[in-house]
């Protein structure tokens, strides 16, 4: 692709976007061309805003014969580097903010469709209006779209009831590499057509196709929740604690979150107006969420009642009010901000077999800190379904660059050959991006790189879409 070709390219794209659509000031450009950690930087030509599938088709069409990159974003709160373009700037950002419409929801039938640019909060609030709920919520839920959590298959907080959004996604409607468009909203509950397309295009992260809109699962609303704080003396008794809930309340347990003390300690430090919900200092603390047609307080308030007679757990409190109720989730959501804060780490998404994660962390924890002196290991999340996030913060005063990519890599090595002498993988929730995908490759067996590849290669075969993600490079073995 020569700059003649590129500059021809570009000109196409300004006259179909018009001034809504095309911008390439490189004042509008900058927010989008770092990830939200800050750790990756980017170039693009410019940043694409279509207004429909329509426009997306056309754009995509247009890259393919002029051999463009493509860079889809969603709300660019990903963890992975995958929505950041390369620096070359040889790309084009596609955004699909402007595709914001909640087409139907239908409390009957249970379905949602949503566009690709929908932020996940405001389809919250629009379910809600209907007497239902999307059942998927995370801390970015502010920003994160629809569009990003369907191609990074996000988890969130809710993944131990109703799963990550691969169980959500009934149905995709996307743009494929070679420009035409895939329409799978149909939700059907039974399609025996061959290979599943809407669920190649989840955690697909754009290397296959733009995904435009989704069909997702809905739930009735809430109708009466507590939120209970708990300190326990460790994960191996968070995990006796949770099998307990659950054998006494069923699905009523909808949430059940672990925070170490030093990490409850650098959110009560960097978040204003936060406080600790007891005074008692565990080492270990359990948020949990109880859900029911009503009499939730009452109902965990028994239960933890129950737990602290049976030495389950050291102390307690249920929320008294919907208030009290947020600001117990908030300390939870605030601890990736509380982090990044405090100074520079490096951050895993990882999981193992559920009953195997209370050793798996204090292992990891204890070799990492002992392999790397001055760094603090930490582990916290969703434990029910096997997923926590395993940071290491590096000793304070340090270049928070030439430490990541000196010691960081290191312990992150290490942390991943833990994970994978666990039987667990690299990456439970957040993708694998551009961070990770060395990693994929040196601990992956061969039969799944080379699937990935052939898929890659068959769907996208001009390599536009969303190069250098997930998918490991031939140039990644050399560069271990």
């Amino acid at each position: 692709m020569n700059s003649e070709t590129v500059t021809a390219s570009l000109l196409r794209l300004k006259a179909l976007l018009g001034p809504k659509g095309y911008h390439d000031d490189p004042d509008d450009l900058a927010p989008w061309l770092v990830d939200w950690r800050g750790v990756f930087h980017g170039a693009a030509g410019a940043l694409l805003s279509p207004a429909n599938v329509s426009e997306v088709a056309a754009i995509v069409s247009i890259a393919r014969e002029a051999g463009l990159p493509i860079v889809p974003q969603g709300g660019n709160t990903g963890m992975v580097g995958g929505a950041t373009p390369s620096p070359s700037g040889d790309s084009v950002l596609l955004s699909l903010r402007r595709m914001n419409a909640i087409r139907s929801i239908d409390e009957t039938s249970g379905i949602a469709v949503a566009e690709a640019g929908v932020i996940l909060g405001n389809l919250h609030d629009a379910a809600l209006a209907k007497g239902m709920r999307f059942p998927l919520s995370l801390g970015a839920k502010g920003s994160a779209t629809i569009g990003g959590l369907v191609s990074t298959n996000a988890g969130g907080t809710q993944v131990l009831r109703f799963g990550t959004m691969r169980k959500l996604v009934l149905g995709v409607e996307a743009v494929l590499p070679d420009g035409s468009i895939y329409d799978g909203l149909a939700a059907l509950k039974k399609d025996n057509r061959g290979y599943d397309l809407t669920q190649l295009l989840i955690g697909a992260e754009g290397t296959l196709g733009v995904v435009t809109a989704a069909s997702l699962r809905i739930v009735p609303a809430i109708g009466d929740r507590a939120v209970g704080w708990v300190g326990v003396e460790s994960p191996q008794a968070a995990l006796r604690l949770l099998r307990w809930l659950e054998a006494r309340s069923g699905e009523a347990i909808e949430s059940f979150e672990v925070v170490p003390r030093d990490t409850l300690d650098l959110v009560l430090r960097h978040i204003p107006g936060t406080r600790a919900p007891l005074q008692s200092g565990s080492a270990w603390n359990v948020l949990v969420e109880h859900v029911s047609a009503g009499g939730s307080r009452a109902a965990l308030e028994e239960l933890l009642g129950g737990a602290l007679n049976e030495a389950l757990a050291q102390d307690a409190v249920v929320s008294a009010s919907e208030a009290q109720a947020e600001a117990f989730w908030h300390l939870r959501d605030s601890i990736s901000e509380a982090e990044r804060a405090s100074g520079p780490a490096v951050q895993h998404d990882i999981s193992v077999p559920v009953d195997a994660m209370p050793d798996f962390m204090d292992l990891a924890v204890a070799r990492v800190e002992a392999a790397f002196p001055g760094v603090t290991a930490a582990a916290f999340g969703h434990l029910g379904d096997g997923n926590v996030h395993f940071h290491v913060r590096a000793p304070e005063g340090v270049d928070g660059e030439l430490w990541r990519s000196g010691a960081g890599k290191d312990a992150s090595h290490l942390v991943y050959d833990l994970v994978v002498a666990a039987k667990g993988s690299i990456s439970a929730e957040h993708g694998i991006g551009q961070m990770k995908r060395q990693e994929l490759l040196r601990l992956s067996d061969p039969a799944r790189i080379a699937t990935l590849r052939a898929i890659k290669a068959a769907l996208d075969p001009a390599g536009i879409m969303n190069p250098g993600k997930l998918v490991p490079l031939a140039s990644d073995a050399t560069a271990q």
